[in-house]
């Protein structure tokens, strides 16, 4: 299996594998709203990259309470420590009513039986089915039942500082060669900026130098799932995206362990010139800096002589755990988030792509050059990475990340960390 490549061929193609999966219980009274009436729903929402949303939180909390009678306790989690406190929960049976879960947990979480499918749900729904984004329902769905509600997508592209590239007369980069002549004239111009930082601990920062090199994470053949990390043509695009650090002195040497949060946080103080982020992050650098209104730009991640390199798409799911109480009551609050107002509100105040279509025409047709450019990147060049249970475990493991930091630091060179990467990688996949 190749890396999916997300075309135009249809709305519901646009935002393939950007999320990770949930899941509802059984009920009687899909359709119509459930008393809830003293009772409480806790819910995890992932923090990171994310603007502040507790207005939002409040606003949803409110309307639900008013709807059913029931109130929610909303915790926000670190997508770093994420991952290890869902395994522990589920180990334990402790998980939360309602989950937002990430990309590439969907199907492990319901291969582990933490999940209940929402097929019966979303059919109850009059034309909800349908207005699905039809990748993110695919993502969402694990032998052939659907555990996650679409609730986002996101994607990654090039931010910059627009107003840097204006003083210096440069314009976005449409190559590599680009990438590198900007970086240069930055570091002459502006030696207290890091023109291009490499994040180490930035696993989705990778993959698209490996793809717009024509490179591979891994493909399956069978049943047998083989990284292709150490293919001469992923090799080449590793190469280029950790020399901007070891070759071309764009980055630091305290970078090799930033994590993507890092990476932002030194853009909005004022350090960074460009970097790979998120279609939800030019709200929360501005919010996080107001003086950088106006001065952020964005453009497609450029492939090695033109084009777009993919991307891989981001978001989540909604995810109902099995655990819960009131299956019915936690899809009410799963149908209130990810559909109608709140989901347009969402996608309005962070810059994500709503999960469903009547919601997301606006935004891909957006003039806004801090819109536009995403929405460019999520047709032409959104990527997913193996659609695996196990891809969890090479995630857990930091695979990608170690590999990128060992090379970073200088103790392998690009040949012997991306194969012992792909070996780790490949036994990992097949577990």
């Amino acid at each position: 299996m190749h890396k999916r490549i997300l075309s135009a061929v249809a709305l519901g193609a646009v935002a393939t594998l950007g999320l990770a999966g949930c899941a509802g219980g059984s009920g009687t009274d899909n359709g119509g709203a459930v008393d809830g009436e003293g009772q409480e729903l806790t819910v995890w929402i992932m923090k990171g990259t994310n603007p502040d949303s507790t207005a939002f939180y409040d606003a949803v909390s409110e309307a639900f309470e008013e709807e059913t009678g029931a109130t929610v306790k909303i915790e926000e989690v670190q997508w770093a420590d994420a991952h290890d406190r869902f395994v522990t929960s589920i180990a334990g049976g402790t998980t939360p009513d309602i989950a937002e879960t990430g990309t590439t947990w969907t199907a492990e979480f319901a291969d582990a039986g933490a999940l209940e499918p929402l097929d019966e749900y979303v059919d109850a729904e009059d034309g909800l089915r349908d207005d699905l984004v039809e990748g993110l329902a695919v993502a969402g769905t694990y032998d052939e039942e659907l555990y996650g509600m679409p609730w986002y997508a996101g994607v990654r592209s090039l931010v910059y500082r627009a107003d840097v590239f204006e003083e210096l007369g440069l314009e976005a980069p449409k190559t590599w060669d680009d990438i590198v002549a900007a970086g240069e004239a930055i570091k002459a111009a502006k030696p207290d900026m890091l023109p291009f930082p490499v994040p180490g601990d930035a696993e989705f920062q990778v993959y698209p130098w490996v793809w717009g090199a024509g490179g591979e994470v891994a493909t399956k053949d069978g049943d047998t799932w083989t990284s292709e990390l150490d293919s001469e043509e992923s090799q080449a695009g590793i190469e280029f995206y950790t020399g901007l650090a070891t070759e071309y002195g764009f980055s630091s040497a305290g970078a090799t362990t930033w994590k993507e949060t890092d990476l932002r946080d030194a853009f909005t103080q004022g350090n960074v010139a460009m970097m790979l982020s998120g279609s939800w992050t030019p709200k929360a650098l501005i919010e996080a800096n107001p003086d950088l209104e106006g001065k952020i730009g964005a453009a497609v991640i450029p492939g090695e002589d033109g084009g777009i390199a993919p991307s891989v798409l981001g978001g989540s799911h909604l995810s109902v755990f099995n655990t819960t109480e009131n299956a019915d009551l936690a899809w009410q609050f799963v149908k209130l988030m990810t559909t109608g107002e709140f989901a347009e509100k969402w996608a309005d105040e962070t810059g994500y792509f709503p999960g469903v279509q009547s919601a997301m025409e606006e935004a891909l047709a957006s003039t806004d050059p801090l819109v536009a450019p995403f929405a460019e990147q999520m047709v032409e060049g959104g990527a997913s990475v193996p659609v695996t249970p196990n891809f969890g475990a090479v995630q857990a493991k930091k695979t990608t990340n170690s590999m990128i930091q060992a090379i970073l630091g200088g103790q392998k060179d690009v040949a012997t960390a991306t194969k012992d990467a792909a070996a780790e990688m490949t036994e990992l996949l097949n577990q």
